[in-house]
């Protein structure tokens, strides 16, 4: 499913004694016409080999992101953006997968911001009614294959660096994490894409704004990763 970046404008913002490098890019991959001028577009991340989990020294790790290990990924095709909520509702329009999908369950309102409060199930289902719709076959990420796509190549805490600030995601401001600076605390999503950070593979808000769903069932430990 191909390499990933045609043209690269790399920024460098010095923020909090950092540099952190902002990215704009032109990826290869292909827009998904859902109807009504609503559009998915897809991003195709290259097949590559990375170290899954966090080391030991990282700050806030946990003990199911590890043992760091080495794994390869096959090229695979990625949404640009978290879904929106316009994309959940198209789709939910669409005929029905086995059960019926809520159209507008989002707490924080606005078609161009994340869905949120869907379960795993809903999730899949989504999945299985775009395949429906587009003859093509939508699925759920593997932790890896998400953990693969969001580093880019990285191998720092965030794929933009050592650490984090509200220039370049939307969490809350009121933590801080290593020697980035406390921020704005918005308690709300964002639109996707609001801040114009995009990694390597060119992706957006990969870091904070709402979590995402994988494939996998939950394990305490990376053994089976």
């Amino acid at each position: 499913m191909g390499q990933k970046v045609t043209k690269t404008n790399l920024k460098s913002v010095l923020n909090a004694g950092l540099t952190i490098h902002r990215h704009q890019h032109q990826a290869y991959g292909f827009t998904q016409d859902l109807g009504n001028g609503v559009e998915l577009e897809m991003v195709a991340i290259p097949e590559g080999s990375f170290i899954m989990g966090s080391p030991e020294t990282e700050q806030g790790r946990t003990n199911y992101e590890s043992p760091q290990h080495q794994v390869t990924v096959k090229s695979f095709l990625m949404g640009k953006y978290p879904v929106t909520q316009a994309q959940w509702q198209a789709v939910a329009a669409l005929p029905q997968v086995n059960r019926k999908l809520e159209s507008d369950p989002s707490y924080f309102k606005g078609e161009n911001r994340p869905v949120e409060r869907v379960s795993w199930d809903d999730a899949v289902k989504f999945c299985e009614r775009l395949s429906q719709y587009t003859k093509r076959p939508y699925r759920l990420p593997s932790e890896a294959e998400w953990e693969y796509a969001c580093r880019a190549g990285t191998t720092t805490p965030f794929h933009f660096g050592e650490s984090i600030t509200t220039d370049l995601a939307n969490y809350d401001g009121n933590s801080t994490y290593g020697s980035g600076s406390k921020g704005k605390y918005v308690q709300e999503t964002t639109p996707v894409g609001s801040f114009g950070v995009a990694n390597d593979f060119g992706l957006y808000d990969m870091h904070g704004n709402v979590w995402e769903w994988c494939a996998d069932h939950w394990h305490s430990n990376y053994e089976d990763a």
